[in-house]
């Protein structure tokens, strides 16, 4: 299969970190959305939302949106539990982070690293909403290692993409101690090496 996909996106290293961490084979095509990369004819054939990740897959067919991508990718390995009590409340995690975690983290870290934003000038709104989906992590990882279960799951895979990059969004982690633990818990659980654990932004 191949993976259309930007390394800078914590979207689309959900699905770098799902294929590494099961072994299934991939060719990575780098694709740089800020130069409108993923507005190509021949890239809105493959998704015409104009949006990465999105997996190719040999018999032509082609998804995109990062937790439908890995929760197909995973389907019947370790990273998905069997209880299915579990594996509804590892999709409730994956549609909150969709949600309310990724529109506010991710939009402010994107505004202060690609547009030069500084902190000051990002929406409150967003701030707010932005500290209100860290504190919800923060009360719930203090009772818990992992999201859901004793084990790295899709929720963890989903969560840590962008909250390990969260201070790049003007969010200080050190007000969340239990989310900087579970940091560090869920990057040794999916195998991360120094080298991947936080990306550069992009110059």
């Amino acid at each position: 299969m191949r993976i259309y996909g930007d390394l800078n996106s914590g979207n689309c290293l959900k699905v770098k970190w799902t294929c590494d961490l099961l072994g299934l084979p991939y060719e990575w095509i780098a694709v740089d959305t800020m130069k409108g990369e993923s507005r190509t004819p021949l890239f809105l054939a493959l998704n015409p939302a104009g949006q990465v990740p999105v997996v190719a897959f040999d018999d032509n067919r082609a998804l995109a949106q990062s937790n439908a991508i890995i929760r197909y990718l995973a389907r019947g390995s370790d990273l998905i539990p069997t209880d299915p009590w579990l594996a509804a409340k590892m999709d409730e995690w994956l549609f909150w982070e969709q949600y309310s975690h990724e529109p506010y983290i991710a939009v402010c870290r994107f505004q202060m690293v690609y547009l030069g934003k500084p902190a000051g000038e990002l929406d409150p709104d967003k701030v707010r909403r932005g500290h209100a989906a860290l504190a919800r992590m923060e009360q719930h990882l203090a009772q818990s290692a992992f999201l859901v279960g004793d084990t790295v799951s899709l929720a963890d895979v989903a969560l840590l993409a962008y909250t390990r990059m969260a201070e790049q969004g003007g969010f200080a982690l050190d007000r969340y101690p239990a989310v900087q633990r579970w940091i560090a818990r869920a990057e040794s659980g999916l195998g991360l090496s120094s080298l991947d654990r936080v990306p550069r932004p992009a110059s």
